[in-house]
């Protein structure tokens, strides 16, 4: 029955790539009060574009933007599949390094250019147009399937989880599909089956009521900016191992079938080394590139403040230093374990004289996908079809949160399936989507149901 879906979507394209145009045309930016009435605009676009389709649709509202629920529920006994995805985009700026208006779609050589092209209404609207194709043809789906489309992922999602874990009944599912991820490269797709945590903390010293002179009082009066550097320079040695205490006791090694996976993946350190702007790569050495990237964790500084920053030379000590860092986590390390021990390890470092404040910025902990799932299954075959190539399995060094709240609310894995590309410039000037890999999604999308329903009756 998918065929006729198929045709549906090869005769309709045009119409589609239209209709995404007409999408990224609204500034949906979430972080700026003045695109507020634009943000809802963008919800009830997609929320009257599923309810053509023939899906009951809810506009909830929050303390913020509104979330998007659709649900089409009639196939009895078969898996259900939950949709999560975001309507919300990064703010565009800087606009003068655009080369085409950023909520102005312009298509160029074979890619859509706009903001939110990949990040992620395109992606997302693949299974918008997906489940239309099935119901505009055949009438139904193989499968039940239900959309969560939020408005706050730019600005941390501040109101999904709340919404999430008052409505599990509403959301209970088999799987969650979320394509907000990437190809592992240009023409080889991807599923990603597990993403690193995160731990933000912030460490802030005090020392004297004001600035002082570093001549009459240096020697005296400890300096918060050294007392700084010093904490800051035993958090990793120079071989990028985290010195932080028990940090490493409940890491889950890598698999011996995962290092050969990623072994073999089209992989060149150079052109990594060229494409990042370094003349050396770094980390520790008895793990590769990639390995490092995906499935090791880490402590990286990502802010320093402290001092004079002017013109010229001013001799002082600093009433106040500040540090801001993360720790990418993997799956068995658990974030408040950690943050506890980012503590424990500061606060033994403070100088007298000093007082320090530790901020705790955001815990997710790391997720890790059953790859022989018959979800998984399903998603290999449904990639299959539509690119004409088996995916590669990938893991993803950066955090996705939703993931762990769907996991921990709903107690259910999620299919990543990225349609998108590295080089996509996702938050940056210039974002794009290619229309290939638009139309492609679409396909492993239709495919998706039908494969879902298969491989459930294969599983029992």
């Amino acid at each position: 029955m998918s065929a006729q879906a198929e045709r549906y979507v090869e005769q309709n394209l045009s119409r589609f790539i239209q209709q995404l145009s007409d999408w990224l045309r609204i500034p949906s930016v979430s972080t700026d009060p003045d695109h507020k009435e634009d943000v809802r605009r963008a919800a009830e676009f997609v929320a009257d574009d599923l309810r053509a389709s023939g899906l009951t649709v809810e506009l909830h509202e929050t303390g913020g933007h509104p979330i998007v629920y659709a649900e089409w529920c009639g196939a009895e006994g078969a898996p259900t599949a939950l949709v999560y995805g975001h309507y919300d985009v990064q703010p565009p700026d800087p606009l003068e390094e655009w080369d085409s208006p950023p909520f102005e779609p312009t298509v160029r050589d074979g890619r859509i250019y706009a903001r939110g092209a990949t990040d992620d209404k395109g992606q997302c609207f693949t299974h918008v147009k997906a489940v239309e194709a099935w119901l505009k043809t055949v009438g139904k789906l193989p499968v039940n399937v239900k959309f969560l489309i939020e408005g706050e992922e730019e600005i941390g999602s501040v109101h999904l989880d709340p919404f999430v874990r008052e409505n599990i009944e509403k959301l209970r599912c088999d799987y969650v599909v979320i394509s907000d991820t990437a190809q592992f490269d240009k023409g080889i797709p991807a599923i990603t089956y597990a993403l690193r945590g995160l731990v933000y903390a912030e460490v802030i010293l005090r020392g004297p009521k004001s600035d002082l002179h570093s001549g009459v009082f240096g020697g005296a009066v400890a300096n918060p900016a050294n007392n700084l550097a010093a904490i800051v320079g035993d958090l990793v040695d120079s071989h990028g191992r985290v010195q932080l205490p028990g940090f490493y006791d409940d890491v889950l090694p890598l698999e011996e079938w995962e290092r050969q996976e990623f072994a073999k993946l089209p992989f060149r350190e150079d052109a990594f080394r060229a494409a990042v702007g370094t003349e050396a790569l770094w980390g520790e050495p008895e793990y590769s590139v990639l390995e490092r990237r995906w499935a090791r964790p880490t402590c990286d500084i990502n802010g320093l403040t402290a001092g004079y920053q002017g013109q010229g030379a001013k001799t002082i000590i600093p009433a106040r230093a500040s540090a801001k860092f993360s720790c990418r986590l993997v799956p068995n390390q658990d974030p408040q374990r950690v943050f506890r021990s980012i503590e424990h390890f500061v606060r033994e470092r403070v100088w007298p004289g000093i007082r320090v404040e530790i901020l705790n910025h955001g815990l997710a902990p790391a997720v890790l996908m059953d790859v022989h799932s018959p979800g998984m299954t399903a998603a290999r075959r449904a990639i299959r079809r539509a690119f004409d190539r088996e995916p590669v399995l990938i893991r993803e060094g950066g955090s996705i949160p939703v993931v762990a709240t769907f996991k921990q609310a709903l107690g259910v894995d999620s299919l990543l399936l990225g349609w998108g590309q590295n080089d996509d410039n996702l938050h940056a000037p210039n974002e794009r989507f290619s229309l290939e890999d638009f139309r492609r999604g679409i396909l492993a999308s239709v495919a998706l149901w039908e494969e879902l329903r298969q491989a459930a009756a294969e599983a029992r």
